[in-house]
């Protein structure tokens, strides 16, 4: 693929804000001969100048790069609550992306035989045998737990990358990332393990299906798909029927939704997820729904949070490098680390890759890298 920066955008964005580039040059750490040559066409940036460059100049790859679509990288970004992802967002991610593009030659050869949906739909009649095509798969049956290993096993076998990371709980912090490498054909999912237990599982399912569905990645289509996939694998129609029957026998309202917690804890799942199966159950049988109103739910369910994933995983926080990768390793079972350290010691690659493909402070950049340089 042949990359060339878009050099009328960053001569206007240079021209606005009175930048020299010399200034630019020194902003990203280069030569002015270097950014000379970008601009002519006679070079490009590697990733990490790259990055820097789209961040001084304040622009998203798209602007930044003329490129092919099949070589940017597809961004499925899954932000908290009624967090928007902005222009920001995406282009940080782009960023990354561009900077794992290297790193793919360090991974073990992936699964070439994957599983796809090859027309998603958020119908439920639909949804629910996708959901069942993949249990059965999977080897559990409709009313079954769908554990943790299942989801993990299903990822590997789909050669996606899980990159589990510390990203916090407050303000804006992501959920997950989706980043997919078209050209490469690698999909890398960001898990933010500071998220609260009984959430994590509707978010792996719900990256999971972007997996099945590459085509529709970073689409408002494939964002909605993804949501009602994951709700319909983890509580198929046999759980929510049954539920339902049970609930809906129920005196009041405070005694069904008790029917509905202890579903939710057995299955490991938010009560919310139980909650909307169970109605949409009822939607598609024209069946009377559960007289509960969503307010009540999601007020009960704020009420009840568990604990983050990460709290659960390493105790006492934070953990160590050594620790949080040596879990991250054993109960994800990804490569990205050990692909990681591979760069390291046959490129020399430093501590600021790190502190770019993780989105993590330096310093904590700084002691991952001193662990896996070793």
């Amino acid at each position: 693929m042949e990359k060339l920066l878009n050099s009328v955008v960053i001569q206007g964005v240079l021209a606005e804000r009175g930048i020299t580039q010399k200034q630019l040059a020194d902003a990203v750490g280069i030569s002015s001969q270097a950014v000379t040559n970008w601009l002519k066409g006679k070079d490009f940036p590697r990733p990490a100048s790259l990055l820097k460059l789209a961040t001084t100049l304040g622009l998203t790859f798209d602007q930044l790069v003329q490129t092919s679509a099949s070589g940017r990288p597809v961004i499925a970004y899954r932000k908290k609550a009624s967090a928007k992802t902005t222009d920001a967002h995406i282009a940080k991610a782009e960023g990354m992306g561009m900077l794992l593009k290297p790193l793919v030659a360090h991974l073990p050869e992936l699964q070439a035989l994957r599983t796809l949906i090859t027309s998603p739909s958020t119908d439920y009649d639909k949804l629910q045998v996708a959901a069942s095509q993949t249990r059965s798969r999977l080897g559990i049956g409709e009313q079954a737990v769908l554990g943790y290993e299942h989801l993990i096993g299903e990822f590997k076998d789909c050669g996606a990358i899980l990159v589990p990371v510390l990203w916090g709980t407050k303000g804006n912090h992501e959920n997950a990332l989706h980043i997919r490498l078209p050209e490469e054909d690698v999909t890398f999912i960001y898990l933010n393990l500071d998220t609260r237990l009984e959430d994590f599982k509707f978010w792996m399912a719900h990256e999971l299906a972007h997996v099945f569905t590459p085509d529709l990645s970073g689409t408002n289509e494939g964002e909605d798909f993804a949501d009602a996939f994951a709700g319909a694998l983890l509580y198929p129609k046999a759980c929510a029927e049954q539920t339902y029957r049970a609930a809906i026998q129920q005196p009041n309202s405070d005694s069904a939704i008790e029917v509905l917690l202890k579903q939710a804890s057995a299955h490991m799942i938010s009560l919310n997820t139980v909650f909307q199966q169970i109605q949409l159950y009822a939607k598609a049988m024209h069946s009377t729904p559960l007289p509960i109103e969503d307010k009540s739910i999601h007020i009960l369910r704020n009420s009840l949070r568990g604990p983050l994933v990460s709290e659960a995983m390493f105790d006492p926080m934070p953990p160590s490098s050594q620790r949080y990768i040596a879990a991250c390793e054993k109960t994800f079972q990804t490569d990205f680390f050990h692909a990681l350290k591979r760069m390291i010691n046959d490129n020399g690659t430093g501590a600021p890759y790190i502190q770019q493909v993780l989105d993590t402070p330096l310093q904590d950049a700084f002691v991952l890298y001193e662990e896996l340089r070793h």
